[in-house]
C-alpha cells in the first residue's frame, strides 16, 4: 500500500482533507470516519489518520474528485462547531495509529517515579527547567565506558566504534563511545582556545561592512513573527497563529517519509532535548543569516561546526552555557566572526520558538535536507535531526513558549566568553590612536621652509636647468658677441642658487658656475670656474 500525499485545513464548522491519488478508478474507493479516526482506501493507496479533534456523520459531509489533478477533497463536520483543531500541519503525528488501552501494558516501567515525573511535565503548569543534582560518586572505568551515550535523548551508543574513520570529518570528538561528557567538554574548550585567532576577530571588528550587510537581511521568520505580533495586538487566539507557518510540497513529502515513534525520556533527558534544540536552532539561524537563505556547500559544515551538540555530542544543564558555547564557536570557526552575529542569532531563535512548533519543525526540515545532501553529514540526521522532526510534532506548544521565555531572560556579554575580547579591542584601539598621533606629529614636525630654487625649478620646470638647443645657441651667440658674461639678476629668491653659462676665452669654451642670491638684498653674484669644465670650442 502507498501512503498518498494529503493536506488538512479547517474552518469553524468543517475539517477539509485533500488527498492526491492520481491514476485511480473513481468508482472504487472507500472512506471511513468516526470520532478521531479517518480512513481512506483507493487501490493502491491507503491513508489512516488520527485527528486532533472529533468529527461526526450528520449528513452535511461532502466529497469531490478533480480528475485533472487526481485530487479527492472530503469535507467532514466537526462534532463541536467552532472548535479549533491544533496541529493539522504535523503530518507525521497524524499518521500515528490510535493507542488502544489493554489490560496488560505493552511496556512495563519498573521505576514508577519516572512515570510520575512525566505526568507532571504534561500538565499546563510552568515547566521547571532546573535539572536535579546528585552527589558525586566515583565510577569504575568499565562502568564509565557504558555511560558514553549520545544522539537524541542519549539513546545511541557504539555507532562510531567501527565508523570512526568514515565520520571523522563530521564530528570533532575522537572516540565518542569511550569519552564521557565531562571529558568532551574539557576537550571542546581547549580546542576552541587553540582555534581562536585574534587577528581574524579584530579584522572583522574594525572592517564590518560585510557584517552590517548580513545583519540587515530578513529571513522568512521575521515577517511571520511580525504578523503574529500584529495578531496578538488584535487579541486573537493563540491557536490561529499556527496557520502563519506553511509547508511546501517538498516539506510535506519529508513529513510523510518519517516513521512515527514514541520516546520514553526521563526528566533530565527531557530537559536536555529542549536545550539541545536551542543549540541547533542557534547554529541554523547563523547559517541562514550569513548566506541570506541561499544554501551552499559550506552550509552543512557551518551548522554542525557551530553546534556543540552535533560535533561534540555535548549535553547541557542550563540555557546560559548554551549561549556561551555558541558565542565562542562563532568567534573561532566560521568566515564572519563578530559578536553582533551572536546576538542576532540569539534573537532569531527566540522569535522561532515564540512562533511555535510549526516554525521549529520547518527549521528542522531544512536542516534535515541540508545534511541529507551532504555526503558525510547525513549520519547526524540519523543521530539527531530525524528524531527531532518526529518528536517536535508531539511537543507541547506551551513548553516551547516557556523555553522562549527562559531564553529571553538570559543575557550574554563578551567577558563571559573567556576569550579576552574586551582587552583585545582596547589594545587595538590604543595602537590605532598611537599610530594616528604619530602620523599627526610627523606631519607637524616637518620644517616649514619652502624648497630651494634648484629644487623648485626641478619640480616646476624639470628642463629649466638644462637649456634647450635654441637657448644654448642663443647664449653662445651672446657670449661670442659680448665676450664677458653678464650679471644675471633675473633669478630672485630667498636662498642661494646655482646656474651655469658658457664663457669663451681665447677660443676655449669654459663652463662658468654662477652663484646667485636675492638681488633685492644687494648681494653680489659670485662666479667660479667649474673645474675640469674647459674644452676647445674649435679644434
Amino acid at each position: 500500500m502507498l501512503t498518498p500525499a494529503f493536506d488538512l485545513s479547517q474552518d469553524p464548522d468543517f475539517l477539509t482533507i485533500a488527498i492526491r491519488v492520481p491514476y485511480v478508478r473513481v468508482t472504487e474507493f472507500d472512506v471511513y470516519f468516526k470520532g478521531v479516526d479517518f480512513k481512506f482506501y483507493a487501490k493502491p493507496y491507503f491513508l489512516r489518520l488520527t485527528l486532533p479533534g472529533r468529527i461526526i456523520e450528520n449528513g452535511s459531509e461532502q466529497g469531490s474528485y478533480d480528475a485533472d489533478k487526481g485530487l479527492f477533497t472530503i469535507q467532514l463536520p466537526k462534532e463541536t462547531p467552532g472548535q479549533h483543531f491544533e496541529g493539522l500541519n504535523m503530518l507525521t503525528a497524524l499518521l500515528a495509529p490510535k493507542k488502544y488501552r489493554t489490560a496488560k501494558p505493552l511496556v512495563e516501567e519498573i521505576d514508577t517515579s519516572t512515570v510520575s515525573e512525566e505526568e507532571g511535565e504534561d500538565d499546563d503548569g510552568e515547566f521547571n527547567w532546573e535539572i536535579e543534582q546528585f552527589p558525586y560518586e566515583e565510577v569504575s572505568e568499565c562502568a564509565l565506558k557504558l555511560q558514553c551515550h549520545y544522539g537524541f535523548g542519549d539513546l545511541r551508543s557504539g555507532v562510531f566504534q567501527r565508523l570512526q574513520d568514515e565520520f571523522s570529518d563530521v564530528i570533532d570528538i575522537k572516540d565518542p563511545d569511550f569519552t564521557p561528557a565531562a571529558e568532551r567538554r574539557q576537550k571542546r574548550l581547549a580546542a576552541e582556545l587553540t582555534k581562536f585567532d585574534p587577528d581574524h576577530y579584530l579584522a572583522d571588528f574594525f572592517e564590518d561592512e560585510a557584517i552590517e550587510q548580513v545583519l540587515k537581511y530578513n529571513p522568512w521568520w521575521t515577517d511571520t513573527y511580525s504578523k503574529m505580533m500584529a495578531l496578538l495586538g488584535k487579541s486573537q487566539e493563540q491557536e490561529d497563529h499556527a496557520a502563519l507557518v506553511s509547508f511546501s510540497e517538498e516539506e510535506k513529502y519529508q513529513l510523510r517519509k518519517f516513521v512515527n515513534k514514541s520516546y520514553l525520556l526521563d526528566k533530565r533527558v527531557h530537559c536536555q532535548v529542549y536545550y539541545s534544540l536551542i543549540d541547533i536552532l542557534l547554529a541554523y539561524c547563523y547559517e541562514t543569516r550569513v548566506t541570506e537563505g541561499e544554501r551552499n556547500v559550506e552550509s552543512a559544515w557551518n551548522i554542525r561546526k557551530l553546534s556543540p551538540t552535533l560535533c561534540w555530542f555535548e549535553t547541557w544543564t542550563n540555557v546560559h552555557e548554551i549561549l556561551v558555547s555558541f558565542g565562542r564557536r562563532v568567534l573561532c570557526y566560521p568566515l564572519y566572526r563578530h559578536f553582533k552575529l551572536v546576538l542576532k542569532a540569539y534573537r532569531d531563535t527566540i522569535e522561532i520558538l515564540q512562533l511555535g512548533k510549526s516554525a521549529v519543525l520547518k527549521c528542522l526540515l531544512d536542516i534535515h535536507k541540508i545534511f541529507q545532501e551532504s555526503e558525510p553529514a547525513y549520519i547526524l540526521n540519523d543521530l539527531y535531526i530525524s528524531d527531532y522532526c518526529v518528536w517536535i510534532q508531539k511537543a507541547k506548544s506551551k513548553k516551547l513558549a516557556a523555553l522562549a521565555e527562559a531564553l529571553k531572560e538570559v543575557s550574554l556579554t563578551k567577558a563571559q566568553l573567556g576569550l579576552e575580547l574586551e582587552e583585545l579591542e582596547a589594545a587595538a584601539l590604543l595602537v590605532q590612536e598611537e599610530e594616528a598621533a604619530l602620523t599627526a606629529a610627523h606631519s607637524t614636525s616637518r620644517p616649514q621652509t619652502p624648497p630651494s630654487g634648484s629644487e623648485a625649478g626641478a619640480l616646476e620646470e624639470p628642463d629649466s636647468t638644462l637649456p634647450s638647443e635654441t637657448d644654448d645657441s642663443g647664449s653662445e651667440q651672446e657670449e661670442l658677441k659680448g665676450g664677458e658674461p653678464e650679471t644675471v639678476n633675473s633669478f630672485r629668491g630667498p636662498f642661494l642658487e646655482e646656474s651655469s653659462v658658457l664663457h669663451i676665452n681665447d677660443g676655449v669654451c669654459k663652463k662658468l658656475v654662477l652663484q646667485r642670491s636675492d638681488a633685492s638684498q644687494g648681494k653680489p653674484l659670485v662666479s667660479a670656474w667649474a673645474p675640469g669644465g674647459s674644452q676647445p670650442l674649435i679644434e
